[in-house]
């Protein structure tokens, strides 16, 4: 079970004497937070509502479900449900048996999902039926078929619809897993780890799920966190949002982010004793008015939704008075737009700066305003130490830019099956490489400057350029390609494609198509194509991808 790399013996020993791991499993976090309040309502969407109880239970049946179809402590399962209170459930019944969730969006098709399947060895992937107009059966349908050929490796034995599994005959429908007998938590039990239903001896320091990397090289990597980490992740922010059981968290996008699920998000707002509502898409009009009806008093967005949700609020007819907070991370929030929030919404926002792989970074509530709109925080947690390093790895001055490098209670010591990459993106003394490049203020908030690593962030999206590029060179009539994020108002970067082709360049349209058919998630597909006669190289013969930048803004 720690054939992860991991914390060294010292570490977490003076993590745990510190607080920070608490030696919890999530499984027994949701048993105890049923014991203490059980008719609290813990959970919204739409019409429907689980209390604390109800959601324990509802865990304890999905577990045995689960089990039944062979999965056991340790399998990963691949969850690709959009926001919905399925994904909630889904989550803690595979906690409560010590399994491993791993984290795909609703936007991941075929390319992404068949590399988290293959490199997780995953024994189950849980899908929706249908969601916005795409059949998730197909796809799944496909890989499973595809890996059943092959001789080499396991296979995905258990396909999870949730909704109708339609003609596959071999997909399970997760209405059918619920366990009917498991018997409801009503009250509390002896011992401060009780063992119910479902429940196998899973150990806080085991894998609690794998997120994805924002990706710098190729398809994205597997970020492990464990029970003990990702817990002190969600509590340690809960605490700096003041978060109680009056709080209610909308979960506007989508819960699979580690900053929807943990920043403090649904995790921290149900360790506070409060109240998730799930929104079930991210327009303004949706979002707003739930935060109407549901007194919601905290949220989190990406900048490009912001500039919606301030025009919605003045020409809509919101009460939103209940709104606390509104957190913003993902990209750079403009610092214009940073100072426009509180007077349109109300509401005090919390810029946000952190990643899969660990740091989180956030403005105080006590933050001067200059400070809360034009920095990105400071870190959660005491013990999160910072290096910001030049090119050659010397610690530069504060208030210069360099590059970010970090090690923590929560910053995990690996990528998954990752061996090769880890020796790149960990230091010999355990620090990740952030590929940030930041400069640290006199008050210790963090100002994001930029990214050395080759990735666009299309909104909070990251599109690792080298993976989009390799499926540009399998069009027939491209010969040489290169990807850049070119500046953008409302996205913050947008991916251009500078393509070398023999003949007629594809136009964007053709190009998506091309894109789609081989599987690749929309939001990667390059805004714009730029046909050129050959694409500029640096004196080591690489693509410069400095002098293409220097074209852009002449297009």
């Amino acid at each position: 079970m720690k054939a992860h790399p991991t914390w060294s013996d010292a570490d977490a020993e003076r993590y745990r004497r510190a607080g920070y791991w608490s030696g919890r499993t999530f499984g027994s976090y949701l048993r105890s937070w049923a014991e203490a309040r059980p008719e609290r309502v813990a959970l919204v969407d739409g019409d429907h509502s689980w209390t604390y109880a109800e959601l324990d239970t509802a865990a304890d049946r999905l577990a045995l479900g689960f089990q039944r179809l062979g999965i056991e402590r340790g399998d990963r399962v691949v969850v690709q449900l959009p926001n919905r209170a399925e994904f909630v459930l889904v989550w803690f019944g595979l906690q409560r048996i010590g399994a491993v969730p791993v984290h795909a969006m609703p936007g991941h098709r075929r390319t992404e999902i068949e590399h988290m399947v293959r490199v997780s060895d995953a024994a189950a992937y849980i899908i929706p039926g249908r969601h916005a107009r795409f059949d998730y059966r197909e796809l799944a349908r496909e890989l499973v078929d595809d890996m059943a050929k092959e001789t080499a490796g396991a296979p995905l034995r258990h396909v999870v619809v949730c909704g109708d599994p339609g003609a596959h005959r071999d997909f399970t429908g997760l209405e059918d897993l619920y366990d009917r007998t498991a018997p409801p938590s009503t009250g509390p039990t002896s011992g401060s780890t009780p063992r119910h239903a479902g429940e196998d001896g899973a150990d806080s320091s085991d894998l609690a799920l794998l997120l994805l990397s924002g990706g710098t090289t190729g398809l994205p990597k597997l970020v492990q966190r464990t029970h003990d980490d990702y817990a002190y992740n969600a509590r340690a922010a809960a605490d700096i949002c003041a978060l109680g059981e009056d709080s209610v968290y909308l979960a506007v996008l989508p819960i699979a982010f580690n900053f929807t699920l943990a920043c403090p998000g649904v995790l921290g707002t149900l360790m506070s004793g409060g109240t998730v509502v799930v929104c079930p898409d991210p327009s303004p009009q949706t979002a707003l008015r739930l935060i109407d009806e549901r007194r919601v008093t905290i949220t989190s967005l990406s900048p490009p939704l912001v500039p919606y949700w301030l025009e919605e609020a003045e020409h809509g007819h919101y009460r939103l008075d209940s709104l606390r907070i509104l957190q913003v991370g993902g990209a750079r929030l403009a610092d214009e737009m940073a100072r426009r929030i509180g007077p349109a919404l109300g509401a005090q926002v919390q810029q946000v700066f952190g990643m899969a792989e660990g740091l989180i970074n956030l403005t105080r509530l006590d933050d001067p305003e200059d400070l809360i709109c034009t920095t990105q925080g400071r870190p959660i947690s005491p013990d999160d130490e910072l290096l910001i390093v030049d090119a050659d790895g010397r610690p530069v001055t504060d208030g210069e830019p360099g590059e970010l490098l970090t090690r923590g209670p929560y910053t995990p010591c690996g990528y998954y099956r990752a061996e090769a990459h880890n020796r790149i993106a960990f230091t010999a003394d355990g620090f990740y490489r952030t590929g940030d490049l930041v400069r640290r203020t006199p008050s210790g908030n963090l100002e994001v400057v930029g990214r050395i690593k080759d990735q666009i962030n299309r909104g909070g999206e990251k599109i690792a350029a080298t993976e989009v590029e390799e499926h540009l060179l399998t069009h027939p009539a491209v010969t040489a390609a290169a990807l850049v994020g070119a500046p953008d108002a409302q996205w913050g970067e947008r991916p251009v494609a500078f393509l070398v082709c023999q003949g007629q360049a594809p136009s964007t349209r053709e190009l998506a198509s091309f894109l789609k058919q081989r599987g690749l998630a929309a939001y990667k597909t390059p805004d714009d194509v730029i046909a050129v006669d050959r694409l500029p190289l640096t004196a080591v013969g690489k693509i410069d991808k400095n002098a293409l930048l220097q074209r852009l803004p002449r297009l």
